[in-house]
């Protein structure tokens, strides 16, 4: 797969000498959307591309980071499913050809909504086919819909085609719909709206030490898409590099009882004392055990951890590894 960072180009020259194209001289069947989670309603996107597209046409995805909402309101950010690299990562399992990952700033929401199919659709991936959502909005100040974009598809030569809402068990397939099962600890039915287990993976960074001399040494991972989804003491398996996965207790969050700052993921493996520092770790999420609290000291923080790992073990021995 094909990833492009640039922004579109300016005003493409008039007349005969347009530049049609430039990343997909064949044509293209495009899909465009925030894309956060790949999950089974963006499949369903990408299959539809999958079908428009005729012999060598590409399939092409136009998706943004970050995404418009935290640029415009950041602190109504809405919570992230996946990091870029796992965005891209999942887009290209699924077949994705080109992924045209724009930066969202405030010259890109300038443009207006012919501008944006001109220069991006038009100009840059030569889109024979294009495919969005029912509520699809582009443009400065979200100015166009899908009338608009029907509009100019009919000016530029390029359909327009709606693909409607996925339901799994009558509930619409979405990424809000995700993040507030995750939230609450529905590993399960977040599972089945993404057509895949929930999981976060990074490399291992050093920590302050702190839970090794407490009697519980985490690997820790950043958090590298922020807002998290969900957050506080929960059980989980996690795997190194790979390897098999093992039951753990985790904390994600600001640590509040030993005054941490930046968010964390420390995954305490049980009865595994290792250094992790800097291989990739793989966290899948099983359960929810609690928020996370303050102490008013290290005693009471190393008594409530005891009890947390004794309720993941139980946990986790009631289900099954992951594949």
């Amino acid at each position: 797969m094909r990833v492009i960072r640039n922004r579109p180009a300016e005003a493409p020259v008039e007349g005969s000498q347009r530049e049609v194209g430039t990343h997909a001289p064949a044509g293209a069947a495009v899909a465009v959307g925030n894309f956060d989670g790949v999950h089974r309603g963006h499949l369903a996107v990408i299959d539809r591309c999958r079908q428009l597209a005729t012999a060598g046409q590409a399939i092409a995805m136009v998706t943004f980071e970050p995404l418009p909402l935290a640029f415009f309101r950041p602190a109504q950010a809405p919570a992230r499913l996946t990091t870029v690299f796992q965005k891209l990562r999942l887009l290209r399992a699924a077949g994705v050809d080109i992924t045209w990952l724009m930066r969202f700033d405030g010259r890109f929401a300038s443009l207006t909504a012919r501008e944006f199919a001109e220069r991006v659709l038009v100009s840059g991936l030569g889109a024979r086919q294009v495919v969005v959502g029912a509520d699809f909005r582009f443009g400065r100040g979200r100015e166009g819909d899908v009338a608009t974009l029907a509009t100019l598809g009919d000016e530029f030569g390029f359909g327009v085609h709606v693909e409607p809402a996925v339901l799994c068990d009558g509930e619409r397939i979405s990424s809000s719909g995700i993040r507030q099962h995750l939230a609450a600890g529905e590993f399960n039915q977040a599972a089945a709206l993404l057509g895949r287990p929930f999981r976060m993976e990074g490399h291992v960074v050093r920590g302050a030490g702190l839970g090794r001399t407490l009697g519980y040494p985490t690997a820790n991972l950043r958090i590298r898409a922020e807002p998290s989804p969900l957050g506080g003491v929960l059980a989980a398996f996690a795997r190194i590099a790979d390897g098999p996965w093992l039951p753990a207790v985790t904390n994600l969050g600001r640590r509040p009882a030993v005054g941490g700052g930046e968010p964390l993921l420390e995954v305490h493996f049980f009865d595994l004392d290792e250094d992790f520092y800097g291989q990739r770790l793989e966290v899948q999420f099983v359960a929810k055990l609690r928020d996370e609290l303050d102490f008013g000291n290290l005693g009471a923080l190393t008594a409530q951890m005891k009890r947390d790992e004794q309720a993941a073990r139980r946990c986790l021995e009631q289900v099954e590894l992951p594949r």
